[in-house]
């Protein structure tokens, strides 16, 4: 009769220990055997006619291994469910099997070692409402707004080419080659292309650039040249690293490939169409309004999307999870595919930790609030996400007709890949409107500015 003996060995971590007798595999041994026996193909025997002896003696010890592996297995599934036991990922074996020494000529008691990491009880105490979360409001200012419509015209708006440059709004792409101090081309780097606004440059770079045309070229220190606020996106648009200072200091020739020049459209009808067509606006303070809605609704769309961040950051670091690292790290090591080695555990150890915690947290709550996606959610998503693809094509007027809608959503469901991406989205959208309910907020007022100064955390939940 099996026995099964465990013993803690460490923080959360087990050894569980099964105990095989000769009654508990034998049976099942001959069992496989026989039915073999009944298939094999052996070149020169009917099939099912092969003699036993032979059968035993070719593929007995290999068939022996797996049925004794089998039932340990099994007899630890068994133990497993008994015991409730609450545990991470597979166990590991914690012996290799050359060890064991199975011979089905002496068939007798076998041991086998088990590890198995046990989950950790612990308390959410950020979810019990005395903890404040900050949920930042940014303003529409009315200098935002104007940048944004004037952004609008410009976008509509006609392209020229005129010979040369005339104003801070001629657009002017450019490629830029790195320089030494006497002004010769580094011809090791390569040449960078651009296309920027003459207003993204220092007064003094603009005066240089007026009446220039196409081949010419003025040299700059870049950050004596480019306007603080466009030099980041500049630095690292030329390959290099924005928050490394001394980025900034590198001389550059930039020659004119060619001048432009956009129209503005004007503030009427035609723009109001063509920005929010179907939508019948008339006058420039509808459309003022209706576009500060817009930015009011994406940005508190981000604001949103910091909340859940932070919520994923404090959660994690922030709840007293103990777990078993030892054990953890072994697994990583050796349960997967392929072996990984100690030092591969080391880098990829942080990323595992906190997505581990992150799983264990959300599982805990979609247990305890019941959080699950059905088929008819899953029917709807897939309909809204068909509808926001057709949309943006433009195609919406047959939209009501669920003729071909309605196969379109049953062959998209098929598609695991969609249908586990989708319940993912679903649930984790359920996930955190669940947290937001027990969470208390702190509204805070911001500028767009100082939003995006904020520190932004690097770890994505999925």
């Amino acid at each position: 009769m099996a026995s099964v003996q465990q013993q803690n060995i460490g923080k959360y971590h087990e050894k569980i220990s099964v105990v095989l007798t000769k009654d508990d595999y034998y049976p099942a041994f001959e069992k496989s055997l026989k039915a073999y026996a009944k298939n094999a193909n052996i070149p020169g025997f009917r099939k099912g006619m092969v003699p036993a002896g032979m059968i035993k003696k070719q593929y007995g010890p290999s068939i022996f291994a797996d049925e004794v592996m089998r039932v340990a297995g099994t007899e630890l599934e068994k133990h497993l469910i008994d015991t409730k036991a609450e545990i991470f990922a597979r166990p590991l074996p914690a012996m290799s099997n050359n060890t064991l020494n199975l011979d089905m000529q002496t068939p007798g008691d076998y041991t086998f070692e088990f590890e198995v990491g046990t989950r950790p009880a612990f308390d959410l105490h950020l979810l019990d409402g005395n903890t404040a979360f900050d949920v930042y409001k940014i303003t529409v200012t009315d200098d935002l707004l104007r940048e944004e419509a004037e952004r609008l015209q410009m976008k509509s708006g006609e392209m020229t080419e005129p010979e040369t440059i005339t104003g801070e709004n001629n657009v002017i792409n450019v490629h830029f080659n790195a320089i030494d101090a006497d002004g010769n081309i580094n011809e090791a780097k390569q040449a960078f292309d651009n296309s920027l606004l003459v207003r993204y440059f220092t007064s003094a770079v603009q005066s240089t650039l007026m009446g220039m045309k196409n081949g010419d070229h003025v040299d700059m220190v870049l950050n004596e040249g480019i306007n603080a606020k466009i030099l980041p996106a500049i630095i690292k648009d030329l390959g290099m690293d924005p928050s490394n200072a001394s980025s900034g200091t590198g001389r550059y020739r930039m020659t004119i490939d060619k001048v432009a020049l956009v129209e503005k459209v004007p503030m009427d009808k035609t723009l109001f169409d063509k920005v929010y067509p179907g939508r019948s606006i008339e006058s420039e303070e509808d459309f003022m309004n209706e576009l500060r809605n817009e930015m009011q609704s994406y940005f508190g769309h981000q604001a949103r999307q910091k909340l859940h961040n932070d919520l994923f950051e404090r959660l994690v670091h922030e709840t007293k999870i103990e777990l078993p690292e030892t054990f953890l790290k072994k697994w990583m090591s050796e349960g997967g595919e392929k072996y990984k080695s100690p030092e591969e555990v080391e880098r990829e150890w942080s990323s595992f930790d906190h997505q581990l915690r992150w799983q264990l947290i959300t599982d805990r709550l979609m247990e305890e609030h019941k959080l699950s996606v059905d088929q008819d959610e899953l029917e709807q998503g897939a309909r809204a996400q068909i509808m926001s693809y057709f949309g943006q094509m433009g195609a919406m007027s047959s939209m009501n007709d669920t003729e071909w809608m309605e196969p379109l959503v049953k062959k998209q469901l098929q598609d695991s890949k969609f249908r586990n991406e989708l319940q993912d989205r679903i649930i984790t959208d359920k996930l955190f409107n669940q947290l937001e309910s027990m969470i208390k907020m702190a509204e805070k007022e911001i500028s767009l500015d100082e939003f995006s100064k904020l520190p932004s955390m690097h770890h994505h939940h999925h």
